[in-house]
């Protein structure tokens, strides 16, 4: 496991889109860093929720409109 894809503890800031480690938006790599999950489960999550019916993508662009670069 390398410490680009676990942040083992979480970030007690905002809801942040780190510089590094994005794939899309950096909005999972975010989320996974805040709520101190491992980037790849949230990544898998926000996939599989794509396949269940609601607004999973619009929630996806709100975040990545919302959330700030990280500095």
């Amino acid at each position: 496991m390398s410490t680009s894809d676990y942040y083992p503890t979480a970030s007690r800031g905002g809801l942040v889109r780190p510089r590094g480690n994005r794939m899309i938006a950096g909005v999972c790599a975010g989320l996974a860093q805040r709520f101190g999950m491992k980037t790849r489960t949230v990544r898998i999550l926000a996939l599989v929720s794509c396949l269940l019916p609601g607004p999973q993508v619009l929630a996806y662009i709100a975040l990545w409109l919302i959330m700030p670069n990280e500095d």
